[in-house]
């Protein structure tokens, strides 16, 4: 499979999780995922095995321990990207605020869309809007792509 198809499987894969609810934790398709569930979910769907067990974390972790969990992960199982080279089926991984460690991940699925689970509502395509864009911290493509 070349690199184009699998991003169009990852972007495809993405897309159908759409609609599943909000679930701090789980990676179920169609009964509940957070952000870094959905990023499992369609790493397990199109690639196989999670590359790693998920450890335990709380909805407060990046306020708690001010780490920069979720890149140090990207950076061990995905590939780092240019904020500025995002492309279809990359992760993107967002802070809340400046000083706080990434906490929210997404995938790109066209220039301007992502897919993201956000609490308190169901898995959505929405457009990467400049709100979005200040707050992308990190970049990283799925392995092979």
């Amino acid at each position: 499979m070349t690199g184009l198809e699998l991003r169009a499987r990852l972007v495809a894969e993405a897309r159908d999780w759409i609609g599943t609810p909000y679930r701090h934790r789980a990676s179920c398709k169609g009964a509940g995922t957070d952000c870094l569930g959905l990023v499992r979910g369609v790493w397990r769907e199109v690639l196989g095995p999670e590359p790693e067990a998920l450890p335990a974390y709380a909805p407060d972790w990046a306020e708690a321990t001010r780490a920069e969990q979720m890149m140090e992960a990207g950076r061990r199982h995905l590939v780092p990207v240019a904020v500025e080279a995002i492309a279809p089926g990359d992760v993107l991984l967002f802070r809340w605020r400046d000083h706080l460690p990434a906490k929210h991940a997404a995938i790109l699925v066209t220039p301007e869309r992502m897919v993201h689970a956000h609490d308190g509502a169901a898995v959505a395509e929405v457009f990467l809007a400049p709100w979005w864009r200040r707050r992308l911290a990190f970049a990283f493509a799925f392995p092979g792509t």
